[in-house]
């Protein structure tokens, strides 16, 4: 066996290894969601249909109102992700191509927001979300959650890789800067922004600490929330964490297989450029 072969033989081992690693704890996760309470922690990687039970997700839906909990992470992630992609893009697009004084030190301010803390900003940016009255309100989760200088800053790094000519051409036709932007510019942004929106989604559908602080009534609790508090409040009933895990993880895997060739493709063109 040549030099090669061994190295190729001892990769593909290691990607076996990698992959195992990974897939371990995702497949206990899914039959332990199964399994009854006292069942949870047996170690027995293969049970037999016997002994799983569909009773764990019944619970979840039927006791604990988790429906309402994913239409809330639904609908505050699915808001979240369309209008900061919009905006983001219409910043980005002017921070790269309009011509207007201070276009540097603004791109370079909002770049600099990057190293603040969630956490440094977090009080004041409650005050001002109880000053406009959006305590408890889903809004008050909402809002905070559009602005990302990371979405801003990969649209304008992808805008500075799109050829001038194009928008020139569009011009001299007779486009405005928004015709331009909307039918030209947008169209071809398509890989960033579904990667964008993977990201944007999945952020807030994981988002815990800020909808845990406004969001105090239960019918405004989002899925992480109300898998936090069924830990806290059946601390024995570990199967039906389990069951509320699975559900949560199911929408972020199938978003993330359905759009898997647009994000490889947008992680490769959003490069940096000067």
């Amino acid at each position: 066996m040549t030099k090669k072969k061994v190295c190729n033989t001892l990769l593909i081992f290691l990607a076996l290894a990698i992959a195992i690693v990974i897939v371990f704890p995702v497949y206990l996760l899914i039959i332990s969601s199964f399994k009854e309470s006292q069942d949870v922690f047996n170690m027995n990687l293969f049970p037999s249909l016997s002994t799983l039970t569909l009773e764990n997700y019944k619970t979840v839906f039927t006791e604990e109102n988790f429906g309402g909990n994913i239409f809330n992470s639904f609908y505050v992630a699915t808001i979240v992700t369309v209008v900061a992609l919009l905006f983001h893009a219409m910043s980005g697009y002017a921070l790269a191509r309009l011509n207007f004084r201070g276009r540097k030190v603004i791109f370079t301010w909002i770049i600099s927001t990057l190293m603040i803390p969630f956490s440094v900003i977090m009080i004041p940016l409650f005050i001002i979300i109880k000053n406009m009255g959006l305590i408890n309100n889903l809004w008050g989760i909402i809002i905070p959650m559009i602005p990302n200088a990371y979405g801003i800053f990969l649209f304008h790094q992808f805008f500075l890789g799109i050829p001038k000519e194009l928008e020139e051409s569009a011009k001299i036709d007779g486009a405005s800067y928004f015709g331009v932007f909307w039918r030209i510019v947008l169209p071809l942004s398509k890989p960033i922004a579904v990667t964008l929106a993977v990201a944007f989604f999945l952020a807030n559908w994981n988002n815990y600490l800020w909808p845990l602080i406004v969001a105090q009534d239960r019918e405004l609790w989002l899925v992480q929330i109300a898998i936090a508090n069924f830990k806290s409040a059946q601390a024995v009933e570990w199967n039906l964490v389990l069951a509320a895990s699975c559900v949560s993880a199911l929408p972020i895997i199938i978003l993330f297989f359905v759009f898997q060739k647009h994000i490889t493709e947008g992680v490769k063109t959003a490069g940096i450029k000067g």
